[in-house]
């Protein structure tokens, strides 16, 4: 622990993937808040995938790949919606065609272009090679998703716990949801360096599921994530650097076995508790 201490004051490199880690953690936190609530966890992998080809055009471009990613992820939103208004497919189904045909262009994309664009890094992540520009894009993502959702927090918690009471209060349900896939595209083209496009959705369901069992308060449930993706970036940046580990794979574990601990202990949800005061009121009735 120490030495890792000593390597953060030192190296620049690990200074800016702390940084990005953190950040990442916090805002796949609160927005996988919402997308736990909504039962929007499908269309999070769904747009997670549907990146890769935006993000191999960007490359074979030469310009920014969050630029690529974000317009192929909002596309990906739009044709599952048009997909599922406009036939007798179902949002399930239809998820599942459009990502993974995305997915695979994207695979395609990136084999046929002539660049040294690494799929290993792109799918899952590598933190330790994040960039000044990739820890800005961060921040400035970051920043955006926190302001939209402190600022329009009584809509988005209306609009998520009670639709048909925000529709008759004239909040516009549609457009509410379009604006959380902008801000999840955005999530998941920050994640990518620290997490890679596989796993991203681990970090934006994981931290918030293991909130939920322990509040019934949103607001509490989104500081929780937040805390708990922060937490498991930290660990697993720490492991992956010592033991020169993949940094997603780590960070992604540490935060399932936060959730595991409270799926287990968990005071009002978890398991062992549960078991407890089933048996206690057994032996209440049979007294």
């Amino acid at each position: 622990m120490i030495s890792f201490y000593q390597d953060l004051l030192n190296y620049e490199f690990l200074q800016k993937a702390l940084f990005t880690s953190i950040m990442v953690g916090i805002i796949c936190g609160v927005i996988g808040s919402f997308i736990v609530l909504r039962g929007m966890a499908l269309i999070g992998d769904a747009i997670s995938h549907a990146v890769l080809p935006g993000v191999a055009i960007s490359y074979m471009l030469g310009i920014n790949f969050f630029y690529g990613a974000v317009v192929t992820g909002m596309l990906t939103a739009i044709g599952i919606g048009y997909i599922n208004q406009n036939s007798r497919i179902k949002n399930d189904s239809a998820i599942g065609i459009v990502f993974s045909a995305a997915f695979a262009l994207g695979v395609i994309l990136i084999g046929k272009a002539n660049s040294s664009i690494d799929l290993n890094r792109i799918l899952f992540g590598n933190v330790l090679s994040v960039r000044a520009s990739d820890m800005w894009m961060t921040l400035i993502i970051g920043a955006i998703v926190l302001l939209t959702v402190i600022f329009f927090y009584k809509e988005l918690l209306v609009s998520t716990f009670d639709p048909t009471f925000a529709a008759a209060y004239g909040l516009p349900n549609k457009f509410i949801h379009y604006v959380i896939m902008i801000l999840l595209t955005m999530v998941t083209v920050a994640s990518l360096q620290t997490v890679g496009i596989i796993l991203v959705v681990a970090m934006l369901i994981t931290p918030a599921s293991t909130a939920y069992l322990l509040t019934n308060r949103l607001w509490v449930m989104i500081l929780l994530a937040a805390i708990f993706g922060a937490i498991s970036s930290i660990i697993g940046l720490y492991f992956s650097f010592i033991y020169n580990l993949s940094s997603g794979a780590v960070i992604v574990l540490v935060s399932t076995a936060f959730f595991l601990i409270a799926f287990f202990l968990s005071p009002k949800q978890g398991m062992l508790w549960r078991s407890l005061r089933t048996k206690k009121k057994k032996i209440i009735i049979q007294d």
